[in-house]
């Protein structure tokens, strides 16, 4: 099943990637979510209170924190929106 590849792929790596945490996990699945509902297309636009809903995360500041770092630890591509108002763009990386 393609549409799983990227779960396969983000459990196989984050198994033995020591920066992963259980939050960290929620925040992915939750954009794979929406990355799954927008039929597998890159990029998708996520709206900040969607992924944090999916996630069970209440703080912003714990949203961003993780968004940056999954950003920066490779699983994924994120384009924050510069406008408030508007949704921010993610990349699911096909490692």
């Amino acid at each position: 099943m393609e549409s799983l590849q990227p779960l396969t792929n983000f459990v196989e790596t984050a198994a033995d990637d020591i920066r992963i945490n259980c939050t960290h996990i929620a925040v992915y699945l939750a954009v794979l979510y929406q990355w799954d509902l927008n039929q597998g297309e890159n990029p998708i636009s996520v709206c900040k209170e969607d992924i944090m809903k999916i996630a069970k995360i209440n703080a912003r500041q714990t949203y961003n924190k993780t968004i940056n770092d999954l950003h920066d630890f490779g699983y994924i591509r994120y384009i924050p929106s510069p406008n408030q108002f508007l949704k921010s763009l993610i990349y699911i990386k096909r490692v």
